[in-house]
This record gives C-alpha cells, sequence and structure tokens, in this order.
C-alpha cells in the first residue's frame, strides 16, 4: 500500500470515531510511531479537524465530521468501481430496485472530464462476461430482507413438489443465472439450498421464534457434519482444476496426493442426483475414485446420454 492510498484507508478508519491514540494506526495500519505521527500531521493538513490531548492516556480528538474531508479515489480504484458496477448490470434480476446503469451514470457525472474519457476507454477494451437471471425472480427482495431481519417466513415452493414450508433464510447465492438462498427448515430441522425462481408465495410467521444468525450458523455446521455421511473422492485433471474453481460448492474441496490433484468431500442421498449432475458438467477431467454407487449412478448417465443417439 503506498502513501496516499494509506491516507485515504486512514481517514476511513477514523470516520465514525471520535477519539484515536497514535497506537490505533499503528496496529491498525502496520507502521511505526514515526510514520504514524507523520501520517497525523499531513491528515491535519489535508483538512482533518483535530487537536491533541496530552497525558498517559491522551490522544486526538476529531472536532467534527461534517469537516472531515471527501475521500479520495486513484483511477485504478474508479475503474474497479465502474467495472463493478457494469458486471452487475448484467443481472437482469437483483435484490435491489435500483437502475445500475442510472446508478453508473450518476456517479460518472461527478467525475472530471479527463477521467471520464479514462474511464470510458477502459470500459470500451475489458469484457466481463456472465450468465444473465435465466428465471424470473418475483420474490428475491422479500427473502433478501427475511434474512437481514432474521424472520421466519412460511414459504410455497415447487422446486420439488409444491410444498408449504416455515423457513428462516440465511444467506443468498447466485450461480450460473439462478438466485438460491440457504434456510432453516423448523419442520424436519434440517437445512436445504432452495431457488428462488421456484417460489410462489412468501410471508413472515410470528409464531416461530427466529433464530439468531449465530444460532443458524451453529446448526447449519452441524447438520453439515451429520448429513452428509457419503464420502467422495475423485481425480482431476489441470483443467479439471480450472472448472472446479469457476464452480463448485460448499461440500468438495482439492486436495493433492503424490502430485495428483483430488476433489473430496461428502454429500448427502438427497444430493445425490446433484451429484452426478455436477460431475457429468466436468467431462473427462474427472474420475471417480470411490464411492461405487457414485460411480454406477454416474455411468448409468453417461449410458443414457449415450443411449439418445442409438435409434
Amino acid at each position: 500500500m503506498n502513501k496516499a492510498e494509506r491516507l485515504n484507508q486512514e481517514l476511513i478508519f477514523l470516520n465514525y470515531k471520535n477519539f484515536f491514540q497514535v497506537k490505533d494506526l499503528m496496529e491498525e495500519f502496520h507502521i511505526s510511531k514515526r510514520t504514524a505521527l507523520r501520517d497525523i500531521a499531513e491528515l491535519e493538513q489535508m483538512g482533518l479537524s483535530i487537536y491533541a490531548e496530552n497525558g498517559r492516556n491522551g490522544g486526538y480528538h476529531i472536532i467534527s465530521h461534517n469537516l472531515m474531508i471527501p475521500i479520495t479515489f486513484s483511477l485504478e480504484e474508479v475503474n474497479a468501481i465502474f467495472f463493478a458496477i457494469k458486471s452487475l448490470n448484467l443481472l437482469s434480476a437483483t435484490p435491489f430496485e435500483k437502475s445500475y446503469s442510472h446508478i453508473y451514470d450518476k456517479l460518472m457525472a461527478t467525475l472530471p472530464q479527463l477521467q471520464q474519457d479514462q474511464v470510458q476507454r477502459m470500459q470500451q477494451v475489458i469484457k466481463y462476461y456472465n450468465a444473465p437471471t435465466i428465471a424470473q425472480t418475483n420474490f428475491l427482495e422479500a427473502v433478501l430482507q427475511a434474512t437481514l431481519k432474521e424472520q421466519v417466513i412460511k414459504l410455497k415452493t415447487q422446486q420439488f413438489l409444491d410444498e408449504t414450508l416455515s423457513l428462516q433464510p440465511y444467506d443468498l447465492l447466485y450461480r450460473n443465472g439462478i438466485w438460491f438462498f440457504d434456510a432453516y427448515n423448523f419442520e424436519n430441522h434440517r437445512w436445504w439450498t432452495y431457488r428462488i425462481d421456484k417460489i410462489t408465495d412468501i410471508s413472515t410467521i410470528d409464531q416461530i421464534l427466529p433464530l439468531t444468525r449465530a444460532q443458524l450458523r451453529k446448526k447449519k455446521q452441524k447438520d453439515t457434519a451429520e448429513n452428509h455421511p457419503t464420502q467422495f473422492k475423485c481425480a482431476l485433471t489441470e483443467k479439471g482444476r480450472e472448472l472446479f474453481q469457476k464452480n463448485n460448492y460448499p461440500n468438495m474441496s482439492l486436495k493433492t496426493e503424490s502430485n495428483q490433484l483430488f476433489m473430496v468431500g461428502g454429500y448427502s442421498q438427497n444430493e445425490f442426483s446433484y451429484m452426478i449432475e455436477y460431475l457429468i458438467s466436468l467431462g473427462n477431467n474427472v474420475k471417480i475414485i470411490y464411492p461405487q454407487e457414485l460411480k454406477d449412478g454416474y455411468l448409468k448417465e453417461v449410458q443414457r446420454m449415450i443411449s439418445q443417439y442409438h435409434d
């Protein structure tokens, strides 16, 4: 981190503080006392309104946050922000009722003309591709709000069968054009991942006491440990590593043994078909080592695919 970046980060760090000491900057930014004192002097020259309090427990009081100078961004940081906005604009559905193109235009208008020209040039030469949302997600914002407010919801879904479930959402996930969310099911006390585009109705439930995020996290960890009893191991090629890094799930990880790359993890019987589908997507870059049932299921699916061409 260069000096200009560090000063910007220090301003952000001090933004919500009324009082700080030299050691706070030393510990947060891993700098010496001499550097911290020099930075404080430069921040004051830049417009940070502070006064020093001497003594053993002394430090610096920030007089008014209204007088804090605006945070500045380097051209590289500005480009990164606009690049992120452009990539988000590719999603046809997000939890936010805002137009990313409108936000893009508003931010662009705040820049000097020279920086506008540089950002637009960058946008012309860097392309970003991602899978657009492939299914209508009418309840995306409702799921997000229930997650943030730690609410229990009554959910009607057509993901497997027509079901009505009592759930508490934990987090949202966007993968390959589809929005999902993880949730705790109060009826069977299990975790599952649900597709938001399969929801047909949603409402809050006041009769069930919601769990805190800490409680949900513990239940999720316990469920993962107890309900993924079938262990698997698959050899991967280098191309398989690349495919894994682009698309993988929490129940799997990579390990290397004797210069051979393996994908390992565990799955429940409810996830068996998903495992087969995922392994098929890796093509000839994966070889199942165990268990036998996974080999058999994989080969059965391959034979079914081949049989489509034997009319």
